[in-house]
């Protein structure tokens, strides 16, 4: 159903009506490199490939989740020995520095037209030397109209419905569904069509598409992944509980349900980095410091070598011992702060820069906890109000035992320990 000519594209007639910039820029045989920037399933990937059917030049495609430079820089070596090749390069956004900055020579010298496109602005997401050598070129959603006349195609030309009875009594559910996304759309209505003919049914029978009929299927069998929508947080949710459980399985499967389906690498490590603190914690210190380093190398080297980082951290975070004590201590810290207000701090433990503060007695009394032996002296650091409140309390694992043991040596029964 994809279209090899800009007569047979559904919707952005603002960039691909007849005399439009990237019309007459295609039909004059002159494109510049380009970014085409739009929501999925808009046409993107549709157009790069009008482009080269029209040009008849030499087309390579890469994936930015799938390639990195070793392939970028096979296609310049093959582009160098065919004049007019274009680079069509898929979800560009996910190249990192390196990876764009391997484009940069062969773009300003002409070896390759570069076709890059985007779900994200790419004023955030291209370097800005790429960028300065590229046209951005904005693609809009698919309206309702747009949408219908692709199912309308795909009932008159695609293979699989040319020889079958099929009528679009109802199409808000599918249209709502596949949200603006072409691709979605005919995924969509393909699975309907081949879940009514099963193949014990004869290809014969009259099928009447309603919205009740759609719905029933794609809440049975549609398995999607929407980085806004609802499955969004279903899927973090159910990565963050495998963690959480301990099953390094569920969560490299969870994991990888995100990667297949584009999510961010940084918020998934910004995830991980906040449950290395929130349900490992003292258990194992070297979660954090992992789940932190996690996080700084992918945020350099993002897709596709990043999902090897991501899969180290997530079975190492989920196979470790846990402990939620930490964030429990910081919560019950918060709750006396929100239950007693601002309590006054304890003149031997104020600061004392002036001579007016010591007159005052600000630090008066105060004993140097490193002059004590073992470096401790007991004294007071809470207010009065709330003197000898517990709010850390060393979880039931092996490090934090030894804590334990070495909080109750000092404060001999103080503070429950």
């Amino acid at each position: 159903m994809r279209p090899v000519s800009l007569d047979d594209l559904v919707g952005q007639e603002h960039l691909t009506g007849k005399n439009s910039i990237l019309y007459n820029s295609i039909y004059q045989g002159r494109i510049p490199s380009m970014i085409l920037w739009g929501p999925p399933g808009v046409g993107k990937t549709t157009i790069a490939n009008i482009i080269a059917n029209t040009l008849q030049v030499p087309y390579f495609q890469l994936s930015a989740i799938s390639s990195g430079v070793k392939e970028v820089r096979e296609v310049i070596e093959e582009a160098k020995h065919n004049p007019g090749t274009i680079l069509f390069i898929d979800e560009i956004h996910r190249f990192n520095k390196g990876q764009q900055d391997a484009l940069l020579g062969a773009v300003e010298k002409g070896v390759i037209t570069l076709i890059g496109a985007t779900t994200e602005n790419p004023s955030f997401e291209v370097n800005s030397a790429l960028l300065s050598r590229c046209q951005v070129y904005v693609l809009k959603a698919l309206q309702e109209k747009d949408l219908v006349s692709l199912l309308e195609q795909a009932i008159g030309k695609d293979e699989l419905f040319q020889n079958k009875d099929i009528s679009l009594s109802e199409t808000e559910a599918l249209i709502n569904i596949s949200g603006g996304d072409g691709r979605k759309l005919l995924n969509l209505f393909e699975l309907v069509v081949q879940t009514q003919f099963s193949e014990n049914t004869s290809d014969s029978k009259k099928l009447v598409i309603t919205n009740e009929l759609v719905m029933q299927i794609a809440q049975k069998k549609i398995a999607l992944y929407d980085k806004q929508g609802e499955q969004h947080y279903d899927i973090i949710s159910a990565f963050i509980k495998s963690m959480r459980g301990s099953d390094p399985n569920g969560a490299v499967y969870w994991l990888a349900r995100m990667i297949e389906g584009g999510e961010d690498v940084k918020f998934i490590a910004r995830r991980m980095l906040i449950f290395a603190s929130e349900d490992i914690g003292n258990a194992n210190p070297n979660a954090l410091l992992l789940a932190n380093a996690c996080f700084d190398a992918v945020s350099k080297i993002g897709y596709p070598e990043s999902r090897i980082i991501l899969s180290q951290c997530a079975t190492y975070l989920a196979s470790s011992a846990k402990s939620n004590a930490s964030y429990a201590a910081i919560g019950a810290a918060l709750s006396a702060v929100q239950q007693y207000g601002d309590l006054s701090v304890p003149l031997h433990i104020r600061n004392a820069p002036t001579k007016l503060m010591k007159d005052m007695n600000y630090g008066k009394g105060y004993q140097y906890s490193h002059q004590g032996e073992g470096n401790f002296i007991e004294q007071e650091y809470l207010p009065d109000k709330i003197a000898g409140t517990t709010f850390y309390e060393p979880g039931n694992n092996a490090r934090e035992n030894e804590l334990r043991k070495f909080l109750k040596e000092r404060w001999k029964g103080k503070y429950g320990y």
